[in-house]
């Protein structure tokens, strides 16, 4: 297949967050891996305001390298390779049967767009990043229950095949799409990829001991239990307790956790809020701290996860099944709502010479990460496969055999300006 554009990518999603000056998120980075990776193969598929087109080579090269490129001035330049390539966008080129790769969830809740496919006669992969909307409800924004419903029975009902960013999440689809009566169409787990942080300065950033919880403050990350915590610590220890370093932007579902760091003026000085953080700054952060604190309700992957165990930082986390896949038994893990366990365990780590974490870091000699290549090796093979196989709604059985526990093919972008999480 190679030399030809045999692929279409969707990069809808990644042109708006660019545009609008956002920081990538995970998902975009995980967008951003694959236009890197395919564009050499691809043309850009881009929908806008319910028109959908794919455009040509030459055009999907150059919006490919803008979106790569950290050049300032994007907006403008997008403008105007939209007002150039409008035409080709209006009457779009054929798909010819082509695998579209849908890696972002982009738009599959919209109307329109399976009627798009049948008419632009392309063959959807989808990647499947969680159904934490469905299954958790209580920590999304209200209406995105629904949303999310639609946005799995399109990919369900209209997938060629569908790429999982683990077994576990695979699974869950596998249960919703059951107990729906939708079907599942061929499937591969794909762990995503992390690379190691940049090298910043040797010095830590914080006094020691202090620790990290990495990720956007919303309901279901559960910073309300450290905070919790953090108010026992500093009762107890006062000016000799911990320190907390929360990484992340203010999301949703989130009140009572913005009404502690607002409000509590005991946690003044012992918390520390990071909403931007470089890339070589979060590197920083993570080799100085006692170990990374992850307690989350419920998770769709665990970048920060993999990330922390990556620069040899032990990792204390929530007991969910997508951890273990991806961690096996290194990090030590804790029921989200024991707030005791949390604490005496938090209490643990701090000790300069604390046989917990000891043990965790010779446990860490096992941990091995991956980047984007093992990724890829998986993806490329299993596409190959999936481009060749007459279209047909029989399943196909191309799931591979689980990864070894500890070794999961790993990436991310590097963003030198800053994190989204």
């Amino acid at each position: 297949m190679a030399g030809q554009a045999d692929l279409l990518i969707d990069v809808s999603r990644l042109i708006w967050r660019v545009s609008s000056g956002r920081l990538p998120t995970g998902i975009d980075r995980v967008c951003l891996a694959y236009v890197a990776h395919y564009r050499d193969r691809a043309l850009a598929v881009v929908q806008w305001k319910g028109m959908r087109g794919i455009l040509p080579r030459r055009a999907s090269a150059r919006l490919f390298d803008l979106l790569l490129s950290d050049a300032p001035g994007f907006r403008g330049r997008v403008i105007r390779l939209a007002l150039r390539e409008l035409p080709h966008l209006l009457r779009s080129q054929p798909g010819a049967g082509r695998l579209y790769l849908n890696i972002g969830h982009t738009a599959l809740d919209r109307p329109g767009l399976a009627e798009w496919i049948a008419r632009a006669d392309v063959r959807p992969v989808y990647m499947v990043h969680d159904l934490i909307p469905i299954t958790h409800p209580a920590y999304c924004r209200a209406g995105e229950a629904a949303r999310h419903e639609r946005r799995i029975a399109m990919m369900l009902q209209t997938g060629a095949g569908i790429i999982g960013n683990s077994q576990e999440t695979l699974d869950v689809l596998g249960d919703h799409a059951a107990a729906h009566g939708l079907p599942l169409p061929p499937a591969l787990a794909a762990w995503l990829g992390a690379t190691p942080l940049p090298a910043g300065t040797p010095e830590p950033p914080l006094p020691d001991p202090y620790f990290v919880v990495l990720g956007t403050i919303e309901g279901r990350k559960n910073h309300v239990l450290l905070l919790h915590v953090w108010q026992q610590l500093v009762a107890q220890h006062g000016p000799a307790a911990p320190l907390l370093a929360i990484i992340g932007q203010r999301g949703w579902e989130c009140a009572e956790a913005l009404a502690l760091l607002d409000g509590d003026t005991t946690l003044q000085g012992h918390v520390i809020e990071l909403p931007r953080c470089s890339d070589t700054a979060l590197g920083q952060y993570l080799r100085g701290a006692r170990a990374l604190l992850f307690p989350s309700f419920a998770e769709g992957y665990g970048m920060p996860l993999v990330e922390a165990l990556g620069e040899g930082t032990p990792v204390i986390a929530s007991d969910l099944a997508v951890f273990r896949e991806l961690a096996g038994d290194i990090p030590d893990y804790l029921d989200p709502d024991d707030l005791p366990a949390w604490r005496t365990a938090i209490e643990a780590y701090a000790q300069p010479d604390s046989p917990a974490r000891a043990a965790q870091i010779a446990r860490l000699a096992a941990f091995r990460i991956h980047g984007w290549p093992e990724h890829f090796a998986k993806v490329d093979d299993w596409l190959a496969r999936l481009y060749a196989t007459e279209r047909s709604p029989s399943p196909l059985n191309l799931t591979p055999a689980a990864a070894p526990i500890g070794s999961p093919p790993a990436a991310r972008r590097s963003a030198a300006h800053g994190r989204d999480r």
